[in-house]
């Protein structure tokens, strides 16, 4: 049976080595590979042969190893390895360098024979220093392969070798020999000039460039490490009686756990005793912590910063929310947009033909120009200067920051095809209940009879539906509670299905029901008015009971699901984005129009079946829509499949989850138009960032070839090109969420 296999790569130094790997594993039956140069992982699709994959990869000149998995299951690989040698090499290097470039650039510090001091500090630069250039130049050689390294290997022992031809066999050696610099390529005597300082400097700066690149991946990489940190180390678990600490690697399903205030929950699971408020901002970026009661589900890793819960393991290990949100991460940023497809197809054939042009701007100087100096600047420069290594980074390091980012903020985008469909939606379609709404019952009025309160008809509701499950009475219990009402106990507690309750209250018969059933069973007329506000309440919506005792109503309660305190402001961010939002639910159409006028819609489409919310869709992208669907049921999963971009709220069921290509965890709707914001800005980072990579070889290459750029300045320009396309990409870090209007 195939599935994905994640692989770690080892040896890759630029974007043509992850592009010859991603061919070398599809051309094996089957597979469908992408290799990301910034994660160094393979995520392979359709392939189960481990051990054939990886002798692919080897058989290409790289390694391939299965990640070390922890139990959230996740790869925990150390992105800063390697990093202390690498640095080591660069400060090494540049100690080297400096003095050799000081020499060759001002005349007045060239003493006699300095150009053989300058060798004596050069050649460990080109040997030890550019050995990581010469290396992978090796090997892509003995496999028919030229890479970017090929590049810089190549110019820098050209500029090495023919300033030791000219030290040995040129005028160069003798004593008394200066020379100066300029930005630009001076006719000269070819072999009285040496390149010693263009070899070092080189060298110097893309391994500055490749520091600078392992630094940023391992920053850009941040987000995800800390998020998948945030897991409990230890548990108490509940065993014989006993309270015992075991490391949360040994829970297993079924295990009750105790956590107690300040403490993390150790995995996934539902309280089974206790009550608490649960802070979920790790995960979910939500700042007002979640009460959570004896039924209620919580999530590994998040914090109970009130009483005392026992909660009984139901996922634990890589099953639990925050593997899963880690390997949501993780496949994002292993993906590859569009844009960056192009880059790839460009790297793959641009180091051959830059190759093919320094050949050709070294014959063109030679045979026209007369000087075999500006030839070999010429050809050196356009080596140097051409290494797209920017192109490769591109898409990987704005990918890694963008994912990384959502996640700290609750925000888990799919992949990078995700990212251009949010630059093109028009319309976004939101289901009611549980998106816009809360999806819980509450109070929404009441209505006394003359002589009565609104304290009392809930007093004496709240003391009969204690005793009840029904989410009608429960919401009843919670307003009286939150009222700060002294309910009293009742005895004789009966409930009749679909119909009411009655309990004796206080030496009193109190009936809480349908105003049918109040009339037929118990003969209890209902005042006019009340079945007016009866009436009123249940064409909003509204499910409303009658409240009766002592054989007579003494006021009607109307209970009802309410809408989300920021959906209002959702809505406003939806229509600052372009998007046109469209109201779908299975509610009456009172009850639709009553929520869509509170939060500012006015397409409204309601008594909408599943079903129906799919015909919908794709009613409007008929009508030539781009659509965004948001919702959080499985009644919505069928829709946000079939949606341009399918937005499944975190809250919801994981049928809704697997079916969106965006999941905001904490259900807040204005974190949707944050999902939106941080695509589209992700998705403008990586094209800004191919345009700048393809506009600075355009311009660099042929500048180069015409003899108008130093071969030393050539090498700070591509360094410094690497630098900016990472630095671009870390500003999505900054990257803030709407704050409520």
């Amino acid at each position: 049976m195939s599935t994905d296999v994640y692989l770690e790569i080892g040896g890759m130094t630029c974007a043509s080595c992850a592009t010859r790997i991603e061919r070398k594993l599809n051309r094996l039956p089957g597979i469908d590979a992408t290799v990301n140069y910034a994660t160094e992982k393979a995520h392979v699709r359709g392939g189960s042969d481990t051990a054939a994959l990886i002798a692919a990869v080897e058989s290409a000149g790289y390694t391939a190893t299965l990640p070390e998995v922890e139990t959230d299951g996740v790869a925990a690989r150390d992105p800063g390895e390697g990093l202390s040698r690498l640095r080591h090499r660069f400060l090494g290097t540049a100690a080297l360098s400096v003095p050799v470039v000081i020499l060759s650039m001002i005349p007045a510090l060239q003493f006699p024979n300095w150009q053989w001091l300058a060798l004596t500090l050069a050649a460990p630069v080109v040997v030890w220093g550019a050995w990581p250039f010469h290396r992978a130049a090796w090997v892509n050689a003995r496999h028919r392969a030229v890479t970017m390294d090929t590049l810089i290997s190549i110019g820098v022992l050209a500029a090495f070798g023919w300033s030791l031809y000219s030290l040995f066999f040129g005028m160069a050696g003798m004593p008394g020999m200066t020379m100066s610099f300029s930005l630009v390529t001076e006719p000269g005597a070819g072999a009285d000039e040496i390149y010693l300082e263009v070899a070092t400097a080189v060298t110097v700066f893309i391994l500055a460039g490749r520091y600078a690149e392992a630094r940023a991946k391992r920053d850009s990489g941040s987000a995800l490490r800390a998020l998948l940190e945030l897991g409990a180390k230890d548990a108490t678990v509940l065993r014989d009686g006993a309270e015992t600490r075991v490391p949360v690697d040994n829970l297993v399903v079924g295990d009750r756990f105790v956590v107690r205030p300040g403490e993390k929950v150790a995995t996934d699971g539902l309280v089974v005793d206790g009550a608490s408020a649960v802070d979920m901002s790790l995960l979910t970026g939500e700042s007002v912590p979640r009460e959570a009661v004896v039924g209620d589900r919580v999530v590994g890793a998040t914090v109970n910063v009130g009483g005392r819960l026992v909660v009984e393991a139901t996922r634990v290990g890589a099953e639990t929310e925050l593997a899963r949100i880690g390997r949501l991460v993780t496949e994002a940023q292993t993906g590859k947009a569009e844009v960056q497809r192009l880059a790839d197809r460009v790297s793959a054939i641009f180091v051959p033909i830059v190759i093919a042009l320094a050949i050709l701007a070294f014959a063109g100087w030679a045979i026209f120009g007369g000087s075999m100096e500006i030839a070999f600047t010429a050809a050196v420069a356009t080596l140097v200067v051409a290494c797209p290594c920017a192109l490769g980074l591109a898409t990987p390091t704005a990918l890694l920051v963008g994912t990384g980012r959502g996640s700290q903020l609750g925000i888990i985008i799919r992949g990078p095809q995700v990212l251009e469909q949010t630059r093109r939606i028009d319309t976004i379609v939101l289901d009611k209940t549980g998106t816009v709404t809360t999806g819980k019952m509450t109070l929404a009025e009441i209505v006394p009879v003359e002589g009565e309160t609104r304290a009392e008809v809930l007093r004496a509701a709240a003391a009969a539906e204690r005793g009840s499950e029904h989410p009608v009475g429960l919401s009843i219990v919670a307003a009286a509670t939150e009222a700060g009402l002294n309910v009293a106990g009742a005895e004789g507690f009966a409930s009749m299905r679909g119909q009411g309750v009655k309990a004796l209250v206080e030496g009193r018969l109190v009936l809480v029901g349908n105003a049918s059933w109040l009339a037929s069973e118990w003969s209890i007329p209902v005042p006019s008015a009340v079945s007016a506000a009866v009436e009123e309440s249940e064409s909003r919506g509204s499910t409303a009971v009658v409240v009766a005792w002592d054989g007579a109503v003494r006021g009607m309660i109307a209970v009802g699901d309410t809408v989300k305190a920021t959906s209002a402001d959702a809505v406003a961010v939806f229509r600052r984005l372009g998007l046109s939002p469209v109201l779908l639910t299975g509610d009456n159409a009172g009850a639709a129009a009553e929520v869509a006028s509170k939060v500012g819609i006015t397409d409204v489409r309601a008594g909408i079946t599943p079903k129906g919310k799919l015909d919908a869709i794709r009613q409007l992208q008929a009508q030539g829509h781009v659509v965004a669907m948001v919702g959080d049921g499985v009644n919505d999963a069928a829709a946000l499949a079939a949606a341009d971009l399918g937005v499944a709220m975190g809250a919801g069921t994981d049928a809704a989850i697997a079916a969106g290509d965006v999941t905001v965890l904490s259900g807040d709707l204005v974190v949707v138009g944050d999902a939106i914001r941080l695509a589209r800005s992700t998705l403008g980072t990586i094209k800004g960032n191919l345009f700048w990579a393809f506009a600075y070889n355009v311009a660099a290459i042929p500048l180069a070839m015409l003899g108008l750029l130093n071969p030393l300045i050539a090498g700070a320009a591509m360094a410094l090109s690497s630098v900016f396309v990472v630095t671009n990409s870390l500003r999505l870090r900054r990257f803030r969420g709407t704050t409520p209007i």
